[in-house]
Order: C-alpha cells, then sequence, then structure tokens
C-alpha cells in the first residue's frame, strides 16, 4: 500500500543514471563561462590547487557554521613526523545569526578567537589562519570571498554581497589578533583537505547532512571562470541548487513541491531539499499527514503534531530505520506524537522513512557518479581508483544510509574503485590543512621563483646583449682585431643570391652528422622555374666516423658512385656543392680547411686540411667518374640561398636546431680580411662562439656553468650552450636536480634516470610546452623518462622547461636584432624592410620559439621589419642553389 502509494519516490537505475548525465550537463554549463550566469549548479572555484603532501606547521582555523564557531588553532605538524593535533572550543552564535548587523557577527568571531589565542598562550606567535566559512561564496583567490546568499537559516544583515575575509581581517585588527588570514574556506573543501592528508588519493569531498554539497579537483583548462590551463583546482559544485532551473522536475513529487512552498528560499536548492537531514523528516510529516487524511495510516485521526511543521525530524526518522529497535522506536515517537499507531502502522511509517531516505542516498549517488565520471574521463583511464571524503550528520548518524549509498555509486560507476573515508572535523581541520598547502606552496613559489629569476632577461639586458653581438660582429670584420675575436665572422665567397636565370643539373652532398647524403638538383628557370630533388640517404658507421680520413672520403665517394649509377648519369662531368656542416676557414668558394671535427667526428688526417682536396683524391682514386667540385658550403648559408630564391629581399639565413647560427650579405667595404671593396659577400658569423670572451658572463647561471663544465668543449660556444636544442634540455635537468635537492620536486627523490646526463633531450621540452597538452600527458612523457611525478611537478616542469626556452628565443633574438641592425646602418636607410632564412628543429618544433623569437626582434630592432621564411632544404637544395649561383657569376666573369 505504501509503495504503491509513493512509487514515485522510488527510482530505477535507468533514472539515477539519467540524473548522473543530467548533473553533467549541469556541471559543463557551470564551468563554461558564458553559461555560468545561468547555471543552477555554480561550480565555484574555491582557488585550492594543491593537495596536503604531509609537510606543515602550527596553524590557526576558525569555522563558522550554523549555529556555533569554532576557533580551533588546530592543525599542527610537530616537527620530524606526520600527525594532526586538535585543540578546539564552541561558542554558540544562534543569538547572532537572526536580523544583526554584520559588524556585529565578526566582531564576535574576533572576540572568541582572541580569548582563545590567549588562553592557549599563542598570543605571542604569528598564526596563519584559515577561515571555514559554510555559505555559498563567489572566490576571486584563496583568500577573498564574496557571499552571494546566507543559507540554513543565516539571515545576518550587511554582509551579503561583501567580502567576507575583510570584514574578518579588519575585526582581527580592532582586537590586535596577531594573525593572516591566508585562506577562505568551504566546508566540503575542508572536508575533502583533511581526508586528503591522510589518503593522497582523496579528490572529492562530500557533505551530506543538514545541507548537502561535493567539491573535486578539476582540470584548470576546463574552469573558463579562472586564467590559466595548468593544474588543477578544487571546484565547489553547490549542487544543492541542482534542478533550480527546472531540471528535476519530473522527478520531484506534490511533497517535494509542498515542502518547498513552506521553506524560508521556495524555488531554491531544491535538489538539497530532497535529500538533506533538515528537510528529510518534514518531507516523511507531509506524507504521513496525507496517508492519514486518506484513511491509510491511524485509522484516519490526523493529531495536531502531525500538522505542525518540524515535529518530525531527521532524529525521528534515523532512530526509526534502526536494525533491531526500529518497529519499538517508531511506535515510541508516533505515540509521542499523539498518534496512537497500531503494529501495521509502524510497520507502514518505518518503511515510508525507508523510501524517503533511500530516495535521498540514490540521488546522492547519482551525482557523485557523474563526478567521479567526470574525473575518470579527465585523466583518460578505463578504470579508476579514488576516494571520497565524507562528512555531514545524515551520512554518520543514519543506520543505513551509509551503506546504501556505497552500494548504489559502486553500481553506477563500476568503473571506478571508490574508497569512502569518515571526515574527522572537516570544518576546523580541513581549513587549517588548506591554510598549510597555501602557506607551503607560497613558500614554494617564492623558493621556485627565486630559481628561474635569472632566466627572465629584462628588455634592458636583452638591449645589452644585443649591442655586445654588435660589438663582436665588428671585431670579426676588422683585420687587427679579427684573431681574437670570438665571432669569427668567416667569408663563405659566396657573392651573389640568385636571381631567377639559374638552370641545369647539379649534385649536392649533405656531411653533418651520421647520415650522408647525395642529391641531383634540377633548376628550371624563367616561366617554368622550379627546382626539382631526388636523394639517397646513406649510413656512415661508427668505425668509419672515427677511422682515417682517406677512409672517410672513400666511404663518401663510393656513396656517390652508387648514387650516379642508381640515377644513370655516372659518365655526366656535373658541377657540385658540397654542403659541410663543421667548422672550415675558407680563401674561395671551393676551398675549405677543417678547423676541428664535431658531432662525433674523429676521422684522423682530416683537421687542417682542404675538405675539397680530399673528396677530389679520393674521386681520382677510384677513377670511375669525375665531378665539377664548385663550391664548399655550411648549412646556414644554404638555407639563405633557399630562401633567396624565393624571396630576393633575404640576405640573412639563421639555424636555430641542433646547434644555432648566423650568416648574412656584408658589404665588401667592410670585410677587412678579405681583399676588394666592390659588392657583397655572404659571412658566417659562428656566433655560436660569442661570450667566449666572458662578454655575457653576467647572464649566465651556475646551471650554464654546469653544463659548459660537463660538456665535450668547456669554455666555448657559450652562446650556442645557451640557445640551441643540443644543450636546453640539459640546463633543464640540472635545474630539476637543483629544485629536487630543495624538496620541491619529486618528493625530495633524486631518481637514478635524473642522474644521467643528456637523458631530458629537447624534443621533450616541444612536447611538454605544447599547450595542446594536458598535465596527463606531461606526466606519461616524465614517467616515461623514469621520473615519477605528481600534477604538481608536472606544473613546474612545465614552467622550468618554459623559462629556459624562452630565455633561449629571447638571446637568440636580442643576436639576430644586432644583424638587422648592422644590414639597416649599411644600407643607410632610415627603415629596413628584409627577410630572414630559417631552418632548425628548435625553431620548427617548438610550440613558442619562433613567436617569441620575432617578437623579440621586432622590440630590439623597431626600425626593422623583418619577415621569417621557413627554409626548406638548405643543405640540400641550398648547396646546389650555391653551386648554380657560382657557375653563373663565373661565366660572367669569363665573358
Amino acid at each position: 500500500q505504501v509503495d504503491r502509494f509513493l512509487h514515485q519516490l522510488r527510482l530505477s537505475d535507468d533514472v539515477l543514471q539519467d540524473v548522473t548525465a543530467r548533473f553533467q550537463a549541469e556541471m559543463l554549463k557551470g564551468l563554461a563561462r558564458d553559461s555560468n550566469p545561468t547555471a543552477a549548479v555554480k561550480m565555484l572555484p574555491s582557488f585550492v590547487r594543491s593537495l596536503p603532501d604531509g609537510s606543515g606547521e602550527s596553524l590557526l582555523s576558525t569555522a563558522a557554521s550554523q549555529g556555533e564557531l569554532l576557533p580551533a588553532p588546530s592543525t599542527a605538524q610537530p616537527q620530524g613526523s606526520q600527525g594532526l593535533w586538535l585543540l578546539s572550543e564552541k561558542a554558540h552564535v544562534c543569538v547572532l545569526s537572526w536580523g544583526r548587523a554584520g559588524r556585529v557577527l565578526f566582531d564576535y568571531i574576533a572576540d572568541c578567537l582572541s580569548d582563545f589565542m590567549e588562553t592557549k598562550n599563542l598570543k605571542q606567535k604569528k598564526l596563519p589562519l584559515g577561515f571555514t566559512f559554510s555559505f555559498p561564496c563567489k572566490q576571486t583567490k584563496l583568500d577573498e570571498g564574496v557571499l552571494l546568499e546566507w543559507t540554513k537559516h543565516f539571515r545576518v544583515r550587511g554582509v551579503q554581497g561583501t567580502d567576507v575575509v575583510s570584514s574578518l581581517h579588519r575585526a582581527l585588527q580592532k582586537h590586535q589578533a596577531n594573525v593572516d588570514v591566508l585562506a577562505l574556506v568551504n566546508d566540503t573543501v575542508g572536508t575533502m583537505m583533511t581526508c586528503g592528508y591522510d589518503d593522497q588519493r582523496c579528490e572529492v569531498g562530500l557533505i551530506i547532512g543538514t545541507g548537502t554539497n561535493a567539491c573535486y579537483m578539476e582540470e584548470m583548462r576546463h574552469i573558463s571562470l579562472v586564467e590559466g590551463d595548468e593544474g588543477r583546482m578544487c571546484i565547489n559544485t553547490e549542487w544543492g541548487a541542482f534542478g533550480d532551473d527546472g531540471a528535476l522536475d519530473d522527478l520531484r513529487t506534490e511533497f517535494d513541491r509542498e515542502l518547498d512552498l513552506g521553506s524560508l528560499n521556495p524555488g531554491k536548492q531544491l535538489f538539497e531539499k530532497m535529500i538533506s537531514s533538515l528537510y528529510l523528516g518534514e518531507l516523511v510529516r507531509l506524507i504521513l499527514l496525507k496517508m492519514t487524511k486518506e484513511g491509510l495510516l491511524f485509522n484516519g485521526k490526523v493529531s495536531t503534531a502531525l500538522l505542525t511543521k518540524g515535529k518530525i525530524e531527521m532524529k525521528h526518522v534515523s532512530a526509526m530505520e534502526k536494525y533491531k529497535e526500529g518497529l519499538s522506536n517508531t511506535k515510541e515517537i508516533l505515540t509521542e506524537l499523539k498518534l496512537f499507531p497500531s503494529e501495521e502502522d509502524c510497520v507502514a511509517v518505518q518503511h515510508v522513512c525507508t523510501i524517503v531516505s533511500f530516495r535521498s542516498a540514490n540521488l546522492c549517488a547519482a551525482a557523485l557518479a557523474a563526478i567521479l565520471t567526470r574525473l575518470r574521463e579527465n585523466k583518460k583511464l578505463l578504470r579508476m581508483r579514488t576516494t571520497v571524503g565524507i562528512d555531514g550528520g545524515l551520512y554518520k548518524t543514519h543506520p543505513k544510509y551509509a551503506k546504501r549509498l556505497h552500494k548504489v555509486v559502486r553500481r553506477l560507476v563500476p568503473t571506478c574503485d571508490v574508497r569512502f573515508l569518515l571526515s574527522q572535523s572537516g570544518s576546523g581541520r580541513g581549513a587549517a590543512v588548506v591554510t598549510a598547502v597555501a602557506r607551503r606552496l607560497a613558500a614554494q613559489r617564492r623558493r621556485l621563483d627565486a630559481t628561474l629569476a635569472p632566466f627572465l632577461l629584462p628588455p634592458s639586458t636583452l638591449q645589452e646583449v644585443r649591442d655586445s653581438m654588435r660589438a663582436e660582429l665588428e671585431y670579426g670584420l676588422k683585420r687587427e682585431t679579427q684573431a681574437q675575436a670570438t665571432v669569427k665572422m668567416l667569408p663563405t665567397y659566396v657573392c651573389g643570391m640568385p636571381d631567377g636565370t639559374e638552370k641545369g643539373k647539379f649534385l649536392a652532398l649533405d656531411l653533418g652528422g651520421t647520415n650522408f647524403r647525395v642529391l641531383l638538383v634540377k633548376i628550371k628557370s624563367g616561366r617554368r622555374r622550379s627546382v626539382q630533388m631526388y636523394n639517397k640517404i646513406f649510413a656512415i658507421p661508427l668505425e668509419i666516423m672515427q677511422g682515417t680520413g682517406e677512409e672517410l672520403f672513400d666511404h663518401i665517394v663510393q656513396c656517390i658512385a652508387d648514387f650516379l649509377e642508381y640515377m644513370g648519369i655516372k659518365g655526366a662531368r656535373l658541377p657540385l656543392g658540397f654542403t659541410f656542416s663543421f667548422p672550415c676557414r675558407q680563401t674561395s668558394i671551393d676551398k675549405g680547411t677543417l678547423v676541428g671535427w664535431t658531432k662525433g667526428f674523429k676521422a684522423t688526417d682530416c683537421e687542417g686540411e682542404d675538405v675539397v682536396d680530399m673528396l677530389r683524391e679520393a674521386i681520382r682514386r677510384r677513377n670511375e667518374f669525375d665531378l665539377d667540385i664548385v663550391a664548399v658550403v655550411n648549412d646556414t648559408v644554404g638555407t639563405m640561398m633557399t630562401c633567396g630564391y624565393e624571396d630576393p629581399n633575404c640576405e640573412i639565413g639563421l639555424i636555430a636546431g641542433t646547434g644555432t647560427n648566423v650568416c648574412y650579405m656584408e658589404d665588401m667595404k667592410n670585410i677587412e680580411i678579405v681583399e676588394g671593396n666592390e659588392g657583397k659577400m655572404c659571412i658566417n658569423t659562428e656566433w655560436g662562439a660569442f661570450g667566449d670572451n666572458g662578454c655575457i658572463d653576467h647572464i649566465r647561471t651556475k646551471y650554464d656553468r654546469e653544463v659548459d663544465e660537463g660538456s665535450l668543449n668547456p669554455g666555448k660556444q657559450r652562446y650556442e650552450k645557451m640557445t640551441s636544442g643540443m644543450y636546453l634540455g640539459e640546463i633543464v635537468r640540472e635545474i630539476l636536480i637543483d629544485l629536487t635537492k630543495q624538496g620541491l620536486l619529486f618528493r625530495g627523490h633524486i631518481s637514478e634516470s635524473l642522474r644521467k646526463r643528456g637523458i631530458f633531450e629537447t624534443k621533450f621540452l616541444s612536447q611538454i610546452e605544447s599547450d595542446r597538452l594536458a598535465l596527463l600527458q606531461v606526466r606519461r612523457i616524465l614517467q616515461q623518462l623514469g621520473l615519477d611525478s605528481t600534477c604538481e611537478d608536472s606544473i613546474i616542469v612545465k614552467e622550468v622547461c618554459g623559462a629556459v626556452s624562452t630565455r633561449a628565443a629571447r638571446l637568440c633574438g636580442a643576436g639576430l636584432a644586432a644583424v638587422v641592425e648592422k644590414k639597416r646602418q649599411n644600407r643607410g636607410v632610415e627603415r629596413l624592410q628584409i627577410t630572414v632564412g630559417v631552418d632548425g628543429t628548435l625553431y620548427k618544433l617548438h610550440p613558442h620559439f619562433s613567436r617569441i623569437l620575432q617578437e623579440t626582434v621586432k622590440e630590439l630592432a623597431p626600425q626593422c621589419d623583418v619577415t621569417f621564411m621557413l627554409s626548406e632544404d638548405g643543405s640540400g637544395k641550398g648547396a646546389a642553389l650555391i653551386t648554380a649561383v657560382a657557375k653563373r657569376l663565373h661565366n660572367v666573369g669569363q665573358k
């Protein structure tokens, strides 16, 4: 009979799953900036960004909740051990909660806190304070909160719409209380943090008591109400208002509507009115009243008590549902209400209580399932293990509520292994834990900022770098200073740019690493102007790289022979450009003396020798074909020439990859180390050695020095070691080791993998700094490197990578600004328009490097309009174009 009467209160799993889906939709509305103003579930950011890690110290917390004040200088961390201890006193504030001015309430709180500190001999200590304020507040930071509205029967004037932290702060100043208010905390958040102290898997807080609410750790990238995409933040859902927009109207019964109409806030907190203990007793009373009026209970006789609002409370419902004494309790309670029940009446009333409380647990489980599903999806896990911190009188005192809730949650989200952890004093202890975390993060922030501060180069420092680079360029060009100059400004004997008339077939060789390329490049001029390339890649075995010079060049010629045969052009004597990406001193375009091997090459009898002669000798030894070796080419020059073919305004080449370098077309009259004053010649700056004379020592950090000392060439290529891909990852690794030693990363543990030099490749910087990469993916990258990180660790690692790569781009931009300014002054123009041809993996693949470099050039060379053009195969196509230009100029000279 009761079941038939209350069939609407019984909810199937299908209905509950539908409720879960509805709540998920409400969460999305609340998180989005555009839809939040009209969302029923407000999803308020709490500005709590981190969970406890077990560290802390003496703290104060003050909790203002329904009807009482709890000043509790509570959560203290004794030195050298992990544990919480709690001192607390309660002061009732019911007398203040109705109709009084807000000033009186906060003065009273400050007075109680001051008395407490005096009683506990805490007046002499300056303690941080966490303030638990269990009413809906809009926060813009952790220590600020504007009260949206009073709930739980509070009606204090002049507080709604004001910052409650400021009000408390003013009151504390009047009482000369020696405290700093660091955190405003919702009791739900406090519950999660208290449980998070004991179980680091805890990332959900749930209150089921007089009121109800839930909070959870959301990904920052999904919270459009708050700036920033990194890390997580606790969201206070304020889910009691779920359904205020009509989303639950089909599930609300006539009893729910009657209860709502008789409440202090009709039309508001509709979900809370269906599940919290403040309303369940009244819901039972309304059901019993109607059943009695219809003759289904108590022989149809209604007592005055049954007609009186509030006569049945949650404590009565809990007592009536107890396992053994439930029926006897029911009889006693009904008798007190002057209802004189029969045994059948007692069974029926007990059944009503069960249906009402079971619906509450079901609805609570459905909404919680939405939160757990969101957490799992955020983490991109098929199965998730997590903990829910829980508090509230209904959950704690009702004999069956907890078990029902657990069972339904596990049924609705079988992909989540959920532990429910009961909170101990979430309001007081939780506020102190939040404050401890806030204090710890603030201290960590200060230390992290101090560590990264040397990488944040102000405009004045970048201007100094630009001016120093400009001076070094001049030293390298002048005959009397060139020998001592660190920036060598090597003449390339490339004296012209492509003009579109180049045509023919050319061979190009590209030797710069463990692979060697041979290319056939066909250049067409005129209206069908184009460049076609055919190439083959050959490996260079380690024994060849580190054998004799003769063996190396014989291997190269063997590869050329294979390619010529493969292409069917063995009999043709083609002009050839040789990209040789090792430092060479040139005396003409087809003569290059190797200064020294790099990149793992150690072939003997090569250094100090002309590499073009060595190649010609090897061809003669083979005696199968002949080639016209026209040019030996640096890859930076090849980059400039490739872009110059497309854009005649391109007179600068930049490499920003594993290494870094710049070349540019200089006026011959400025190149004192080469005879002649007419025309231009491309200068290979070899700017990686900028700073080897100490001119940038003031901006080098201890990490730069450690990387330099551990390199193959200590004291050399200092600028390159601050700006190129080969070294940025190693700088990051050194910083991570230091931060770990400071206890700011990886729980203070330096793993074996972090100790390995070279493990942190620059490609990981590019991946980690990608805007599209979530922190969980950053964690996976770190885990691949053997670094077991938390989300907080991932945020720090990402920030470190950003600081190192940003400095690299800014320094590179400062150097380039010096080059473009020199070009402007060479031309004697007020404003220069020029194109820079660029190549290199750092520039091409890093998500921010190119943008920051371009911004820096614009900032430091404001009279230059610089276009950046990506090069397409500077070492292959560029070598062929240099050869073609050299042949054209040679032919012109002969005529």
